[in-house]
């Protein structure tokens, strides 16, 4: 070989080797990236599933407190019916446990019969209770180990104290659903303690205190097993001598805060296999070489040496080929095994922000309702708090709608489809942005026909639409001065339903209806709201289109067949 052959395969070798380094680092990065924003949504919604827990729960105690059933079992002292009651709204409400006590602190009704007659007296809970005037929360450590969390408040009547009500929150089953994943979690409390952990050894102590724990349990093993040989860029921690990474959000909930643990499982098999390819594709280059030095070797020689050489060469090049598919055969398994992990955590991440997004309104508007509520509850209004209440256990079913709604996204039905009024639909959807649009504002200016606008469809779904719709008209004007929100109902061939509003446009229409595509910063929207806006309308054979006024604005325009009744179809 000469001189300057020697040269092209040392610069090749040379390339190689920093190629190879540059993108192990920057793929060791990225997907290391990726595995801690999946762990961070993962720890979001896990927050807010405890959020949601709480707010639920926390209202049963005020609705408690005002049955007059119970204020009269306590005057009259006869419970005989009382058991039964509290396990029917157990049952209601999903509690852990529900227990009615009297003024001296004896247990004289309880979802648990076996708990009939306990003196709880002395406990802070039903002290406390007794003397607030409002719902309080504690967290007591249980006798069979963990943490319990319940609300109460006092049955009175007048000033008078007839007895306390307590209503057990039932957290575990959030940590029995935990501990299904690699991820060690846990909750701490605003003190920094550990009230909730998959790993039960944890309970009860501080961070600092759970991670010098050695001889770490299932949990921890599962993540954190083959972490030590990873590339080590800045852990956030170390549990048993292994690294790992940590991820933090809060609960709005008395300053409580939720960690997770993830070790870097995949991220050094993903890493491989792409260097894996790329030193293959190296190998080959540098044999090509090699053959076409060897070639110029082999013309130099004798003419009654050449057939053989050239035999023997081509033996070894076949050996080659045949070792370099065989490895690339093993590689492209490796691969294509790792594509189809990542495009299920691709689904799962998609489908945990839909549901984020499609919960965010109601939850909203629940936070308004409930403010609302306690500042007529403190002006003694309480009649008209019980209809904020009911709005907020409206919207809690409209939850659990959309809930079962998400599951079946990806497949159109009609199982839920009815005749129903458009107009209906559109009052639903202004009664539940009332807060929004009152706090905002906004002028919304109503065309309506005064017959009914009748079509086909399944009414909750369609009020989803209209109240995004409306949302994103309110959302555009928010820098309008004046700001306005025109509907307008025609009827002819089709059903029309128009938005207009006077806000800024949309500045990139062609992409408006795409998934995940959105113009609102970061932490106010996901991209998801037209897109499942639009799924929904085509399933109900209509089409839902958008455009930007010459005089400014946007409008939005929801198109529906007209319901054709019995009696025009037989004409």
């Amino acid at each position: 070989m000469p001189p300057w052959g020697k040269a092209v395969v040392v610069l090749l070798v040379v390339i190689a080797a920093a190629v190879v380094w540059v993108l192990d680092d920057w793929l060791s990065e990225s997907f290391a990236v990726d595995t801690r924003n999946r762990a961070e949504l993962r720890l979001v919604l896990y927050a807010g599933n405890i959020e949601a827990e709480l707010q639920r729960t926390q209202i049963v105690p005020i609705l408690m407190a005002r049955d007059p059933e119970l204020r009269q079992a306590l005057e009259s002292m006869n419970f005989a019916s009382i058991p039964q009651l509290l396990i029917s709204l157990q049952e209601d409400v999903g509690a852990a446990s529900i227990e009615l006590l009297d003024t001296s602190g004896r247990v004289v009704g309880a979802t648990d019969r076996n708990r009939l007659g306990v003196m709880r007296a002395t406990e802070p809970l039903f002290v406390d209770g007794r003397r607030a005037n409002d719902t309080i929360f504690t967290v007591h450590p249980r006798d069979t180990g963990g943490y319990g969390f319940a609300f109460a408040r006092a049955i009175r009547s007048g000033t008078q104290v007839l007895g306390v009500v307590t209503v057990e929150v039932d957290l575990a089953k959030f940590e029995r659903a935990w501990s299904g994943f690699a991820d060690a979690v846990a909750l701490l409390d605003s003190e920094g303690r550990v009230i909730l952990s998959t790993e039960p050894r944890w309970r009860g102590r501080t961070e600092a205190e759970a991670l010098a724990l050695r001889d770490a349990p299932s949990a921890i093993e599962r993540a954190l097993r083959y972490t030590a040989d990873l590339t080590g860029r800045g852990p956030d921690t170390f549990i048993a001598s292994e690294a790992v990474l940590r991820s933090e959000t809060r609960v709005r909930h008395r300053g409580w805060r939720l960690i997770s643990y993830t070790g870097y499982g995949g991220v050094r098999e993903k890493v491989n296999g792409v260097l894996a390819l790329v030193i293959m594709g190296f190998a080959l280059l540098l044999a090509m070489v090699f053959y076409l030095f060897s070639r110029r070797a082999w013309s130099q020689s004798a003419r009654f040496e050449q057939e053989s050489v050239e035999l023997r060469q081509l033996n070894i090049r076949l050996q080659r080929e045949i070792a370099a598919r065989e490895k690339m055969q093993k590689e492209l398994t490796v691969a294509e095994q790792t594509l189809a992990q990542s495009s299920k955590l691709a689904v799962l991440g998609e489908m945990s922000a839909a549901v984020s997004h499609e919960l965010n309104q109601p939850l909203a508007a629940m936070k308004t309702y409930l403010a609302g509520a306690r500042l007529l509850l403190n002006r003694r209004r309480s009649e008209e708090a019980l209809v904020s209440f009911q709005r907020i256990d409206d919207l809690i079913d409209r939850m659990g709608a959309i809930t079962r709604q998400l599951k079946s996204f990806a497949r159109k039905g009609g199982d839920a489809f009815a005749p129903l009024d458009l107009r209906l639909c559109v009052a639903e959807a202004l009664a539940m942005m009332e807060p929004r649009l009152r706090q905002r504002r906004v002028l919304v200016v109503r065309t309506m026909p005064k017959e009914p606008v009748m079509v086909m469809g399944d009414a909750l779904r369609l009020e989803q639409v209209l109240i995004n719709l409306l949302r994103n008209a309110v959302d555009a004007t928010n820098k309008i001065n004046a700001p306005q929100v025109d509907i307008v109902v025609t009827q002819g061939e089709t059903v029309s339903l128009i938005f207009r509003d006077n806000g800024v446009g949309i500045a990139d229409i062609d992409k408006i209806f795409e998934p995940f595509h959105t113009s609102k910063k970061p932490g106010e929207g996901v991209g998801l709201g037209l897109a499942i806006s639009s799924g929904i309308i085509a399933d109900h054979g209509g089409r839902l289109t958008a455009r930007n006024l010459p005089e400014g604005g946007a409008a939005f325009e929801i198109a529906l067949p007209v319901l054709v009744s019995t009696a025009e179809t037989a004409a």
